[in-house]
Protein backbone atom coordinates (compact mmCIF):
# COMPACT_ATOMS: atom_id res chain seq x y z
CA UNK A 1 0.00 0.00 0.00
CA UNK A 2 1.41 3.32 -0.92
CA UNK A 3 0.88 5.97 1.71
CA UNK A 4 1.41 9.97 1.56
CA UNK A 5 2.09 11.61 4.79
CA UNK A 6 1.58 15.11 5.23
CA UNK A 7 3.05 18.32 7.97
CA UNK A 8 0.41 20.91 6.95
CA UNK A 9 1.42 24.59 7.04
CA UNK A 10 -0.28 27.79 5.99
CA UNK A 11 2.33 29.02 3.40
CA UNK A 12 3.99 25.13 2.64
CA UNK A 13 3.38 21.46 3.41
CA UNK A 14 6.09 18.34 3.88
CA UNK A 15 5.15 15.25 1.60
CA UNK A 16 6.69 11.97 2.26
CA UNK A 17 5.58 8.82 0.92
CA UNK A 18 5.71 5.15 1.84
CA UNK A 19 5.18 1.89 0.27
CA UNK A 20 5.95 -0.56 2.79
CA UNK A 21 7.79 0.08 6.41
CA UNK A 22 9.98 2.70 5.37
CA UNK A 23 8.92 6.32 4.91
CA UNK A 24 10.80 8.47 2.53
CA UNK A 25 10.83 12.20 1.75
CA UNK A 26 9.25 13.76 -1.21
CA UNK A 27 9.27 17.22 -1.50
CA UNK A 28 8.25 20.02 -0.09
CA UNK A 29 4.67 22.30 -1.41
CA UNK A 30 4.68 26.13 -1.46
CA UNK A 31 0.66 27.72 -1.41
CA UNK A 32 -1.01 27.01 -3.28
CA UNK A 33 -0.89 22.84 -3.34
CA UNK A 34 -3.77 21.57 -3.95
CA UNK A 35 -3.52 20.75 -7.48
CA UNK A 36 0.34 18.95 -6.79
CA UNK A 37 -1.29 16.86 -4.23
CA UNK A 38 -3.70 15.34 -6.40
CA UNK A 39 -1.34 14.96 -9.39
CA UNK A 40 1.19 13.32 -6.55
CA UNK A 41 -1.79 11.55 -5.46
CA UNK A 42 -2.69 10.17 -9.24
CA UNK A 43 1.02 9.64 -10.44
CA UNK A 44 1.86 7.42 -6.98
CA UNK A 45 -1.29 5.60 -6.65
CA UNK A 46 -1.67 6.73 -3.29
CA UNK A 47 -3.75 4.53 -1.55
CA UNK A 48 -4.28 6.48 2.36
CA UNK A 49 -2.90 10.17 3.43
CA UNK A 50 -1.57 10.49 6.66
CA UNK A 51 -1.59 14.41 7.82
CA UNK A 52 0.16 15.38 10.97
CA UNK A 53 -1.73 17.35 13.74
CA UNK A 54 -0.33 19.79 16.00
CA UNK A 55 -2.58 21.84 18.73
CA UNK A 56 -5.01 24.37 18.78
CA UNK A 57 -6.12 26.60 15.58
CA UNK A 58 -3.32 24.29 13.34
CA UNK A 59 -4.86 21.39 14.45
CA UNK A 60 -8.24 22.44 13.05
CA UNK A 61 -6.74 23.93 10.13
CA UNK A 62 -4.70 20.58 9.53
CA UNK A 63 -8.13 18.77 9.75
CA UNK A 64 -10.30 21.20 7.44
CA UNK A 65 -7.20 20.40 4.82
CA UNK A 66 -7.81 16.42 5.49
CA UNK A 67 -11.04 16.56 4.80
CA UNK A 68 -10.99 18.98 1.83
CA UNK A 69 -8.23 16.76 0.95
CA UNK A 70 -10.32 13.54 1.07
CA UNK A 71 -13.23 15.08 -0.89
CA UNK A 72 -11.34 16.45 -3.89
CA UNK A 73 -9.55 12.71 -4.33
CA UNK A 74 -11.69 10.14 -2.48
CA UNK A 75 -8.20 8.62 -0.88
CA UNK A 76 -8.72 8.01 3.31
CA UNK A 77 -7.04 10.60 5.23
CA UNK A 78 -5.81 9.73 8.92
CA UNK A 79 -4.53 12.17 11.10
CA UNK A 80 -1.15 11.74 13.46
CA UNK A 81 0.24 13.48 16.51
CA UNK A 82 2.80 15.68 14.93
CA UNK A 83 4.13 17.27 18.20
CA UNK A 84 7.81 18.11 17.90
CA UNK A 85 8.29 16.45 14.38
CA UNK A 86 9.60 19.86 12.92
CA UNK A 87 12.23 20.13 16.05
CA UNK A 88 13.22 15.92 15.57
CA UNK A 89 13.82 16.38 11.84
CA UNK A 90 15.98 19.51 12.34
CA UNK A 91 18.08 17.24 15.44
CA UNK A 92 18.34 14.18 12.88
CA UNK A 93 19.31 16.30 9.83
CA UNK A 94 22.12 17.98 11.78
CA UNK A 95 23.30 14.69 12.90
CA UNK A 96 23.32 13.36 9.53
CA UNK A 97 25.41 16.58 8.73
CA UNK A 98 23.00 17.62 5.98
CA UNK A 99 23.93 21.18 4.99
CA UNK A 100 22.52 23.89 6.12
CA UNK A 101 20.99 25.05 3.02
CA UNK A 102 19.65 21.70 2.00
CA UNK A 103 18.08 21.32 5.62
CA UNK A 104 16.08 24.49 5.14
CA UNK A 105 14.77 23.39 1.87
CA UNK A 106 13.52 20.27 2.98
CA UNK A 107 12.61 20.32 6.64
CA UNK A 108 8.94 20.01 6.32
CA UNK A 109 9.54 16.91 4.02
CA UNK A 110 11.99 15.73 6.74
CA UNK A 111 9.09 16.57 9.26
CA UNK A 112 6.25 14.58 7.24
CA UNK A 113 8.88 11.63 6.98
CA UNK A 114 8.82 11.71 10.83
CA UNK A 115 4.85 11.68 11.03
CA UNK A 116 4.74 9.38 8.19
CA UNK A 117 7.32 7.00 9.79
CA UNK A 118 5.50 7.15 13.35
CA UNK A 119 2.04 6.14 11.85
CA UNK A 120 3.64 3.20 9.91
CA UNK A 121 5.51 1.81 13.45
CA UNK A 122 2.19 1.79 14.98
CA UNK A 123 0.42 0.56 12.29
Amino acid sequence: MKILGIDYGRKKIGVAIAEGSLASPLKVLKSPFGEEIAEIIRAENIEKVIVGISEGEMANEAREFGEELLRKSGVPVEYEDETLSTHEAQRLSQEAHIKRSKRKAMEDAYSATLILQKYLDRS
